[in-house]
C-alpha cells in the first residue's frame, strides 16, 4: 500500500501555516528554526495507528489491487513485446508499429483506471486521515515554536545551510501527539478530500472578518465546525 502521506492534504496544511509564520519580519526574528511538516505528520501516533488500521480494514481491497496489478502488468508486458517485435522489423510497417504502440498506451490507461477504482475506498480513507491531521497541524507547529522559543519557522527546503540543532520537527511531532493522539478512518458519507481543511480555513476567515470593526455578520450557511 502506498504511504499515507501523499502531497494533497498536507500541502494544504503547509499553505495554511503561512499567515502565522509571516508575521515577524525575518530580520527581527530572534529564534529561527526549521521543521518538516510532512515528516512530522508521518511520525505522529495518529498517522502510524491510522495506517495500520487502514491496512487491516481494507485488506481485501489492497490484496485485490495488488493481485490485479500483477495480472495487468503481465498483459502490458505482452503488448510491449509485440511493439518491440514490430520495431525490429526492417522495413518497418509504420501503421502496425503505431497500432502496437497505441495498444500499449491504451492498456496502461485502462489498467490505471481499473486499479484506481479498486483502491478508491482506500484512497478516500487515506485522504480523510491526512485531512484530520492537516486541520490540527497549525496548532502543533505553534505549540512547538512556543516550547522552543522560536518566532520564525522555515521549511527545510528553503534553507541553504543549517546546524542539526535548529530542526524542531521532533518537537512538532510531540505537540501533534498531544493535540491529536488519534484520528478516525471511518469516512463520513459525502466526504470529499480536503474538505476539513477547507472548512477550517473558512472558519478562520469568518472569524477574522468578524473581528474587524464594523464587520457585517457572517452569511447563513457558513461551514460548520469540524472539530
Amino acid at each position: 500500500m502506498k504511504k499515507i502521506l501523499v502531497a494533497s492534504a498536507l500541502a494544504i496544511a503547509t499553505l495554511s501555516v503561512s499567515p502565522m509564520l509571516a508575521t515577524p519580519a525575518f530580520a527581527q526574528a530572534k529564534g529561527v528554526a526549521v521543521a518538516d511538516v510532512r515528516v512530522a505528520a508521518a511520525r505522529s501516533t495518529a498517522f502510524t495507528t491510522a495506517s495500520q488500521q487502514i491496512e487491516t480494514t481494507y485488506k481485501a481491497q489492497i490484496d485485490q489491487q495488488n493481485t490485479r496489478a500483477q495480472t495487468l502488468q503481465a498483459e502490458v508486458n505482452v503488448l510491449i513485446a509485440k511493439y518491440n517485435e514490430e520495431a525490429k522489423k526492417s522495413p518497418q510497417n509504420q501503421t502496425a508499429l503505431q497500432a502496437a504502440g497505441k495498444a500499449v498506451q491504451d492498456k496502461r490507461q485502462a489498467a490505471q483506471t481499473e486499479l484506481g477504482q479498486i483502491g478508491a475506498p482506500v484512497e478516500l480513507a487515506i485522504a480523510y486521515v491526512e485531512d484530520q491531521i492537516s486541520v490540527r497541524m497549525n496548532e502543533a507547529i505553534k505549540a512547538a515554536m512556543t516550547a522552543k522559543k522560536v518566532d520564525l519557522l522555515l521549511n527545510p527546503d528553503a534553507v541553504l545551510a543549517r546546524e542539526n540543532n535548529v530542526d524542531i520537527t521532533d518537537a512538532v511531532v510531540t505537540e501533534l501527539n498531544r493535540i491529536l493522539p488519534n484520528v478516525s478512518i471511518a469516512v463520513p458519507a459525502g466526504y470529499q478530500p480536503g474538505q476539513l481543511v477547507q472548512q477550517r480555513n473558512q472558519q478562520l476567515m469568518d472569524a477574522a472578518r468578524a473581528a474587524q470593526p464594523g464587520a457585517a455578520p457572517a452569511p447563513a450557511g457558513s461551514a460548520p465546525t469540524t472539530r
